[in-house]
């Protein structure tokens, strides 16, 4: 999963980052199991939530017109742009109707999505990232493109690893939507305020790396489901 310091994209080769790189080289054999855990349980959650998945599919059609899924280009490892899946929760072409971050009560969120998001439902397809490689189970949430070309310099560590589902940072902010409600230019406050406290996080995720912190992060985000 860890490519070689001289393999990294010129733009991630750099002094800020190689503090973070040299801890993760130094578990590159808890990486690989961590892969291991990242396919091996998608396959096994994807089998068995196939059918409520499919229920919820059927919900967002009938609730709303278009797509089930909700297809953002985000980043994940090493730059690489990909398309997330997400069930769809808000009204079709959102992106063209407001900002790239959702706040609360949030108008363009259709009457199943607020039901979907508020169980962090709308999460479940990013199991088909998870077996692509794109995405891991615990990690640094993708950002949007237009976000990424403003991160500061130690923040492209956090490209090292695929983004996750989960991670310290998206438990602690949980509550997004609300410190934004209010914000006269959402964009703006998410690179300057928000932004900079979750890279905090995540930044400290990589230092900490081991697995038994991401299993214990894995069951926070249960329990904080419940």
């Amino acid at each position: 999963m860890l490519r070689k310091w001289d393999d990294l994209p010129d733009f991630m080769r750099i002094d800020e980052v190689r503090p973070y790189w040299e801890v993760l080289n130094r578990k590159r054999g808890q990486l690989a199991i961590k892969r291991a855990f990242d396919v091996a349980m998608a396959t096994v959650l994807l089998i068995i939530l196939a059918i409520p998945m499919i229920v919820i599919a059927i919900l967002i059609k009938l609730d709303s017109n278009g797509p089930v899924f909700y297809r953002q280009k985000r980043v994940t490892s090493y730059g690489k742009i990909f398309r997330i899946h997400k069930f769809r929760t808000m009204v079709a072409d959102a992106d063209k109707k407001g900002a790239s971050v959702t706040v609360e009560n949030d108008n363009r969120i259709t009457k199943i999505g607020s039901k979907i998001r508020k169980l962090r439902l709308d999460e479940l397809p990013q199991l088909i990232d998870v077996l692509n490689g794109d995405m891991s189970f615990v990690g640094t949430r993708p950002e949007v493109v237009k976000y990424v070309r403003r991160y500061k310099s130690e923040y492209l560590a956090t490209l090292l690893l695929p983004a996750g589902i989960t991670s310290e940072a998206s438990i602690r902010f949980r509550d997004e939507d609300r410190l934004l409600n209010n914000a006269d230019d959402v964009d703006e406050v998410y690179v300057k305020q928000v932004l900079p406290e979750k890279m905090r996080w995540n930044l400290g995720a990589i230092n900490r790396f081991g697995l038994m912190g991401e299993l214990l992060t894995i069951i926070k985000t249960a329990l904080m489901v419940l």
